[in-house]
Order: structure tokens, then sequence, then C-alpha cells
């Protein structure tokens, strides 16, 4: 599969890297806002390749130009919110996937994400590593078993960052668990944790996730990618991709 990758920031880099060294798969080129004076992700990585790998800055070349110089069957995105307006009308105009790990979206950009929808597939996850999406999808159906039982949610992360993880409450939205509640530690180097509790009568049951490395989101993104490939035009979510491994086919002709 061709990709094509936005953003290389720390989160884009560490993907860019499990790209690269999987192949079954070639990254075409690297699209950023701004310049830069390295000339392929392989050399800024250092990782021996066949992938072109190419980095284009907006500043230098549109999107257009890009899609119709360096064709890619996909677009992974790892950059900011709004980018979304830079390649989307082209990408799905040209019946590109696009995979987006934006962490958040305002109203407008998901809407327009839902447009963009109608002409191609469309998948978003604010966190797309695998373990965080299998804990999530997992916490749902034992709520669903026992919808009564008593549900803590705590993360930690490093010591700089702010805020209650938006993973965090993502689980406490898809649980029914006021948001305040959760539990946050902020503490050395932590990557990322996030655990849910389920208090039952004489028993507890614990689902825990930690990240150990940022290239967690480039095997999510990938493992997305790959289950993206038969799927019809339209807005897919993670558990729309987890379904399938959790059912066997009686039950998902039932569902």
């Amino acid at each position: 599969m061709k990709i094509g990758l936005v953003g290389f920031g720390k989160a884009g880099k560490a993907v860019a890297n499990v790209i690269l060294q999987n192949e079954k798969h070639s990254l075409e080129w690297v699209l950023k806002s701004t310049t830069t004076t390295v000339s392929t992700a392989k050399d800024y990585l250092g990782i021996a390749t066949n992938d072109p790998a190419i980095i284009v800055s907006l500043e230098e070349k549109s999107a257009a130009d890009l899609f119709d110089e360096n064709p890619v069957d996909l677009i992974i995105d790892f950059s900011s919110s709004d980018s979304i307006y830079d390649y989307g009308k082209e990408a799905a105009t040209r019946k590109i996937t696009i995979v987006s790990a934006i962490s958040h979206y305002k109203e407008n950009e998901h809407e327009f994400l839902l447009q963009l929808s109608n002409e191609t597939v469309v998948f978003w996850s604010p966190n797309i590593t695998l373990g965080v999406n299998y804990l999530l999808f997992a916490s749902s159906l034992l709520k669903n078993i026992a919808p009564d039982v008593d549900i803590e949610i705590s993360e930690e992360h490093f010591k700089a960052k702010a805020g209650v993880s938006g993973t965090a409450i993502k689980i406490a939205e898809a649980l029914d668990v006021e948001t305040e509640s959760i539990n946050s530690v902020r503490a050395g180097g932590i990557v990322g944790k996030h655990e849910v509790i389920f208090g039952f009568p004489y028993q507890t049951v614990r689902l825990v996730h930690e990240s150990i490395s940022r290239e967690a989101f480039g095997s999510g993104a990938l493992f997305v990618a790959e289950n993206l490939q038969d799927k019809k035009v339209g807005f897919y979510k993670f558990e729309d991709i987890l379904r399938p491994y959790f059912f066997s086919e009686s039950q998902k002709e039932m569902s």
C-alpha cells in the first residue's frame, strides 16, 4: 500500500519510523506546513529503505499537485485539526482513504470529515493505538454485561502534560462515568497509562493499557489501514474495525 503522511512532529516521526520499517507498505511522502532542509524522512530518521519518503511543504507545492505527481492509496494525518482543509477535498475527489489520528476536532471540522466520507473512506480516532481501543471496546462489552457495576478510571502521564487525558474522557463518556471523577497522576516521564476498574461484589476486574513509546501510534495506524482496504465509502471509527474480531459471523448477522 502506498501511504502519504501528514505531519512530522514527535508522533509523525514515530509513525514514519514504523511505516519505513514495514516491508508491506511504502511511505511515498510526508507533507509538512513549513519548509525543511531535509529532503526525505528516511534520511532524517536514518533508515535504509527503498521507500521514497520525500518531505514536501505546502509552501512549495499544493496538495492537488502532490497527489497527482506522487499518488497514494491512503493518507495518515498526525498534524493539526485544521490541516484537513488543506488536503481533504483533493484527497476525497481522488478516492484516497483518509485516516485521521487528530486528538480533537471542532464541530465544523468534524462536519467536514463527515462530508468527505460521502466521497471516500474516512476514519477518525482521537487515540489510534490498538491497545487503548481494545481496552475501550472490551470495557464497553463488560459494562453491557453488568450495567450496575462500580467503575473507576485512572490515567497517568508525564509531569508536564496539562489537563485530563482526552482518551480517559472518551473512556468515561463511553462507560457513562462522570469525567470529573477521573483520577489523574502526573509524574516523571510516564508516556501514558489508562486503567479501568470494575468493582463487582467479592471481585474486581482491571483493564490496563500502558504506552511504551509513540511508535504504538504507527502500528495502530497500519492496523487500521490494512483493515480499511475492503471498506465501502463512509465514515469509520475504531470500534467498526474491532467489532469483527469480537463477534462470530452468526453474531454479526444477528446484530
